[in-house]
Formats: structure tokens, C-alpha cells, sequence
């Protein structure tokens, strides 16, 4: 098997020869590029940068030489953008390693505090110095009277939230007709580049960007207050998300494998809301997005979603959703044997290969190479899972268990 058809049967519950493996596909399955430049190091891997796709999360581009190293299967749409060096600009990562940043990131500096800025200047995001995140800072609907809005201005405002407002590459792309011959050119390029499956992040948030634009306490607040202005919400965004989608997916659509959406519904102890809730606030608009997606495009529908959201499973599955990631498997609910029993044969388990709650950070690499191949044990025989680490690697990882963890999986094949 090539890399995309071990992709596509692991997704469509069929064996594969190998574990398959995703590492860097999208923005839950990467690594901070503090800790990715110490991975490059440890592989010996000396050529190219490191540079930094996503400001907020301050996660680093996964090169071709690291993804061939550690048997990726993986790419993300955006790789196909922002190729030339002008696309890029010099920056410092907060332990001081040289990086480099999209052109297009605007930040301030203030007695140390770095502010990632809106186009007219409004401070979205702030990482604290000697941080290596930046927190939203900035809620630009947080007064508004929730339940008498006409929510008429969504599009306006979304460029004042850091999640929805700051772009990464192939995002920074305009939806008009320039900026979607773009997006369709880069897709071919890179559908005709590899033969790893590609992975578009599209998004289409429900449950989430209201928190961006209103705050998380107000808006939970809300979903208990006002139901009817909580689903009026949610059809104008479905309404949003629909027509970015039919432009999106009519560009990028013959050369993308999956479309990934994004909506964290669970914490650790369980989802954030009843299941009757999720049925009436967001099931028939994610119902409406994930089908849509297909009858535009020969694709599958993946969804990040983080938490214990067992109790929500077959609701997303009847929703359309063919694969869940990350499989946080240290929530409540999330035990491994379990989801594998009850959804192998309805849900690709995208995930779920190594916390990184404790495992992968705290643990040494025996622990890590010993906990790998259990979870292989568990959730690779017959399909319907691809390898993850539960979410990205973060600041401080020791590298020798990240190698650990590739090593457990398929032997890294070093330069």
C-alpha cells in the first residue's frame, strides 16, 4: 500500500499493512516548533527551517524529510502554500530558537508581551512573555443581547476573534474568484506532488466560534437561557459555513481526501452538554454540513473534537462523521477496548495512539514504546484506526520518547 490508500481502507474499516500513521495533517496532530527543532536535531535532519504555520498554537511545519523519516501518511492541504521564501519572515520562539512566521502575522510588543493584531490594529491574542501560547484577549460580541440579536454581522466579526480572525497558510487565500483559482492550482500541485492522503482543514465550527465571539461562560450560560436564539445562532453560522463550503470545496475538492471539521464538545470527566442538547443546538447543522460536503466531493468528513464525548458518538456518526479524532483517551468514557468494541465497524478512530497527557510527556521511553504498541494491540486489527498521538506535542516533550513513540509503530528510517 501507498500512503493514501492506507489511509483510505484504515478510514473505511478495512485492513491495512501497517499502522497507518498521521503526524502533522492538521492542527491537533502536530508539534510546537520549539520541541520540533529538537526532533529535527535528534534525526539528524539539517536542512530547511523551522517554520512556524500556526501563531496561536505555535505549531511548526512537519517537512517531507521528517515525515519520510517517521513513516507519515499525512499532509495537510496547506503545505501546498506559501512556497517561496518571501512568504516568510524572520522571528524568535520563546526559548530563543530562530524561526520563521507568515508575512502576514501582525504582532506588537509590549514590555515583553507579544499581541497578535487585527488588520485595523485591535489586539486579538496575547502571549505572555516567557509563555508559548497566545490566549484570546479579545471577545468582540461579548455584550451583545444574546437573546434579541439578529446575528446579522457574523462575518464582520470574525475577524476580531484570534482563532477565526488570524489565517494559516492556504486559510489567507480571499474566497473570491483569485483567491479560490489559488486554492485549486495549489491543490492539484500537491495531489500531483504525493501520494500521501490530504487532509483540508475547513472548520465549520459550531459549538466553538460562539465562544470566540461572546466568551465560554456567557455563551454555556446562554445554552441554558435561550434556546431559541442558541439555534437561530446556529443556523446563521450553518448558513456561513455552507456557502464557504460550496466555494472551498468546488476549488479544492478532486485533490483533498478528508475534510476535517472542528467543534470541541467534551471536557475530561464528559461532554459538555446532555445529548438531548447536542441533539437539538447542533446535530441537524452538523447534519447539514458533513452531508453537503459529500455531495460536493468524493470526501471523507473527520471532526476534532476533544473530551470525553463517548455519549455523543452515535449521534455524530448518524450526523455523517466518518472519523473522530483525537480519542483523548485519558477522559472519562474514552477507554480504548471500549470505543473499539462498540464503533469499529461505524467510526474511524483517528487517534487515541499515545497520550500525551502523561505518557508521552512525563513518562521515560520504555513507557512510551510499551503504552504505543498496547493501544496498536487494541485499535489496529481490522481497520478503522489511524495512528495519532492524542493531540500535539508540546513544549518540554522529551525527545527521545517522541522517537520512542514513532519507533513503536513502524522502525524510524534515520538519514
Amino acid at each position: 500500500m501507498n500512503s493514501r490508500e492506507r489511509i483510505m481502507a484504515a478510514i473505511n474499516h478495512m485492513p491495512t499493512d501497517r499502522p497507518a500513521i498521521d503526524f502533522g495533517g492538521h492542527r491537533s496532530s502536530g508539534i510546537m516548533a520549539v520541541t520540533y527543532a529538537k526532533l529535527k536535531e535528534a534525526l539528524g535532519i539539517k536542512t530547511g527551517h523551522i517554520y512556524v504555520y500556526d501563531m496561536i498554537q505555535q505549531l511548526a511545519i512537519v517537512e517531507p524529510e521528517v515525515l519520510d523519516a517517521l513513516n507519515v501518511d499525512t499532509v495537510e492541504l496547506g503545505r501546498a502554500f506559501m512556497l517561496s521564501d518571501g512568504d516568510w519572515k524572520d522571528w524568535i520562539l520563546p526559548d530563543g530558537t530562530p524561526c520563521k512566521i507568515p508575512t502576514f502575522i501582525e504582532m506588537e510588543n509590549v514590555d515583553g508581551d507579544q499581541y497578535l493584531l487585527a488588520g485595523d490594529g485591535t489586539r486579538l491574542g496575547v502571549q505572555v512573555k516567557d509563555s508559548f501560547f497566545f490566549e484570546q484577549c479579545h471577545f468582540p460580541m461579548a455584550d451583545v443581547d444574546f437573546e434579541n440579536d439578529s446575528f446579522d454581522d457574523l462575518t464582520e466579526q470574525f475577524a476580531y476573534t484570534q482563532w477565526t480572525g488570524i489565517a494559516a497558510p492556504g486559510s489567507h487565500l480571499a474566497m473570491d474568484e483569485a483567491g479560490l483559482a489559488e486554492l485549486a492550482e495549489g491543490a492539484k500541485r500537491l495531489r500531483g506532488e504525493t501520494d500521501r492522503a490530504i487532509i483540508g482543514l475547513f472548520g465549520g465550527n459550531l459549538f466553538e466560534i460562539p465562544q470566540y465571539l461572546i466568551g465560554m461562560e456567557k455563551y454555556l450560560l446562554y445554552l441554558g437561557l435561550y434556546p431559541d436564539a442558541i439555534k437561530r445562532f446556529s443556523q446563521k453560522l450553518t448558513d456561513l459555513h455552507l456557502a464557504n463550503l460550496e466555494k472551498w470545496l468546488g476549488a479544492v475538492g478532486p485533490y483533498i481526501d478528508i475534510v476535517l471539521f472542528g467543534d470541541d464538545l467534551g471536557t475530561q470527566t464528559g461532554p459538555f452538554m446532555s445529548t438531548q442538547m447536542y441533539r437539538d443546538y447542533f446535530k441537524p447543522y452538523h447534519s447539514q454540513l458533513w452531508h453537503r460536503a459529500k455531495e460536493l466531493a468524493d470526501v471523507k468528513v473527520q471532526l476534532h473534537c476533544c473530551g470525553g464525548v463517548e455519549p455523543l458518538l452515535n449521534d455524530l456518526i448518524e450526523a455523517g462523521l466518518d472519523a473522530i479524532n483525537p480519542v483523548q483517551i485519558s477522559c472519562d468514557g474514552m477507554d480504548s477496548q471500549l470505543l473499539k468494541d462498540k464503533y469499529h465497524d461505524r467510526l474511524c478512530l483517528w487517534g487515541g495512539g499515545c497520550d500525551t497527557r502523561e505518557i508521552l510527556p512525563l513518562g521515560n521511553p520504555e513507557d512510551v514504546s510499551k503504552h504505543v504498541k498496547e493501544q496498536l494491540t487494541i485499535l489496529n486489527p481490522g481497520g478503522g484506526f489511524v495512528f495519532q498521538q492524542v493531540h500535539n506535542i508540546l513544549a518540554g516533550v522529551p525527545v527521545e520518547n517522541i522517537i520512542a513513540m514513532f519507533d513503536a509503530i513502524v522502525p524510524i528510517k534515520r538519514p
